[in-house]
């Protein structure tokens, strides 16, 4: 097993588990992550995933010997570096990448494929691709100037330099810093915080929305959230929504 999967405080957190390789990415660690995905979706005691990385590292990029057989041409092309494309437009559920240490390469594109980055402080992101003769692979020619406009994408795509926290928070590609003591388990909170005191229904409809936004027209945009308010004033998630804020209690949501 290259991955950890374990459900805590309505969090499911998937954490890449070769630290000694920086969790360098493999076929295997693709397969584990995206069975872990399916897990967590159609788990329903499960409202918000978590993904993080063992030991040091986030994610070093894939792992160099597959590199290295590409360029010796020993390597079939079935197994060459498998996407990192997580699932996360499909997932209706949020999904944190907690930056734990370095998120490079194919691991940098992971964490954008998450909807809410949070980063150590000693974390580092960079694409790497050009460093090695390749190009914005994984979708990142589209994906990158959405989060951090056109300017910065090309900037940490063309240099392929290394950036830190605080740099990848200014431009945009991180939403919030955490101080690297007792990380793991301040972004477990924030998770934990998102699953219990929000509505997973809520959640589910406003990243359809954002998703489908980015393609979507603003009339089209608009007409979908009269439609979807709509819905929402009729389920059982409004109606406690408003229950638990008259009555100052902690809600008790059901998602429907």
């Amino acid at each position: 097993m290259e991955t950890v999967y374990e459900v805590a405080d309505r969090v499911a957190t998937i954490t890449l588990n070769r630290p000694a390789k920086l969790n360098a990415w493999t076929r295997v660690m693709a397969a584990e992550v995206k069975t872990a995905f399916d897990t967590a979706e159609a788990d329903d005691q499960v409202r918000a995933i978590l993904l993080i990385g063992a030991g040091r590292g986030f994610c070093a990029g894939a792992d160099m010997s597959l590199l290295t057989s590409v360029v010796e041409g020993t390597l079939a092309e079935s197994d060459r570096p498998p996407s990192a494309r997580a699932p996360t437009p499909s997932v209706s559920k949020p999904v944190i990448a907690a930056v734990n240490g370095p998120a490079v390469g194919l691991g940098f594109a992971l964490t954008l494929f998450c909807d809410i980055r949070i980063a150590a402080a000693s974390a580092q992101f960079g694409t790497a691709f050009a460093k090695r003769g390749l190009v914005a692979e994984f979708g990142l020619a589209w994906m990158l100037p959405r989060i951090c406009g056109l300017g910065n994408a090309l900037d940490l795509l063309l240099t392929a330099r290394l950036i830190d926290a605080g740099e990848a928070k200014q431009i945009g590609l991180v939403n919030r810093i955490l101080p690297d003591a007792g990380f793991s388990a301040a972004a477990h909170a924030y998770a934990a915080e998102l699953a219990n005191s929000v509505s997973p229904r809520s959640t589910r409809i406003i990243k359809r929305q954002v998703f489908a936004g980015l393609t979507d027209s603003l009339d089209e945009a608009f007409r979908l959230s009269e439609q979807e308010v709509a819905a929402s004033l009729k389920c059982e998630d409004f109606k406690e929504g408003v229950a638990h804020f008259l009555e100052k209690r902690p809600p008790s949501f059901t998602g429907r």
